[in-house]
């Protein structure tokens, strides 16, 4: 900062080299990516294949995986991309009341077709995060034998709990999350119908990682992500914060808007025409980017 005529002209050197650097920093793209996050590249198909296995807790946690419920949708005041506080934090199994939820919870029960299809259209998403080892990445080389965490849907998890719980007396029970009685776990993508499919995703045979090697698996384990500092209280706003951005982005009229982030291809149960709570899990999310992008142009 020049204080006289004379320092602005001694110092035209170095503004000059700060006006450069100031214009370079307006020029750089801003990711919304958190490389810390793992996806399975596709290709022009829609097809993807990659190796992963599933991580144990992390040092000083309680659990292999958190859930994060989300909501994504537009309506006539802008993009309504949050975290929802029914998302079961650490010390809150449960989670808290969500203003979303609460308003789908009423429409649902109203018994209005026109109301239950707003509700759908603005239903919670459920994805879980882990830590894994990527094992084979073909699309991205340089990320195998690296620990990431991985973001996923019912449909991954439901396979991993399928291995834990195995339907038939002929099917023998292991921890998918396991070091030394795991197993790794093949990711295959199709595209179907316009959507993600990993119905073909499946485990290999139980074996220890590393063929035991504890000096491998003790470095694994100590390059593990928290899973706590996910769904820690500071990830998500008040409930005073979320009610007044949600009644900002529906306006006064709620059946103007329809257009949603998707995230899966599986209607709502009828199972739920009964309920007293309006509660929908997703399947795979197609595009977590997407929701990070439009996340931060929810929040300008």
């Amino acid at each position: 900062m020049a204080t006289n005529f004379a320092d602005l002209k001694k110092n035209k050197a170095s503004k000059f080299d700060s006006l450069v650097e100031k214009s370079e920093k307006m020029n750089e793209k801003v990711s919304y990516v958190d490389e810390r996050i793992w996806k399975c590249e596709r290709d022009k198909t829609g097809n993807g294949y990659a190796v992963i296995r599933f991580l144990p807790e992390c040092k000083g946690e309680a659990s292999e995986y958190v859930t994060m419920f989300t909501h994504g949708f537009k309506g006539p005041g802008g993009w309504y991309i949050e975290n929802c506080l029914t998302t079961p934090v650490v010390g809150t199994p449960k989670g808290f009341t969500d203003p979303v939820s609460k308003s789908n919870t009423l429409l649902w029960n109203s018994g209005i077709e026109s109301d239950k299809s707003i509700a759908r259209d603005r239903k919670r998403k459920q994805n879980f995060y882990s830590n894994i080892l990527v094992v084979e990445d073909s699309a991205n080389k340089e990320n195998e034998g690296k620990v990431f965490l991985f973001r996923y849907g019912k449909k991954i998890f439901d396979k991993t709990q399928q291995v834990l719980k195995p339907e038939f007396a002929d099917e023998v029970g292991f921890n998918p999350f396991d070091f030394w009685d795991g197993a790794n776990f093949k990711i295959k993508i199709r595209q179907v119908d316009g959507y993600a499919n990993y119905d073909k995703s499946e485990f290999c045979e139980p074996s220890a990682l590393f063929d035991g090697d504890e000096k491998k698996i003790k470095a694994v384990w100590e390059s593990q992500y928290s899973l706590d500092d996910i769904i820690a209280p500071d990830k998500f706003k008040s409930y005073q914060e979320l009610d007044a951005r949600f009644k900002t982005v529906i306006g006064s009229h709620t059946a103007d808007y329809s257009e949603t982030i998707e995230e899966d291809a599986e209607p709502v149960s009828a199972a739920a025409a009964g309920a007293t709570t309006f509660e929908s899990e997703s399947s795979e999310p197609n595009d977590s980017e997407t929701m990070d992008y439009f996340k931060k142009l929810a929040d300008q």
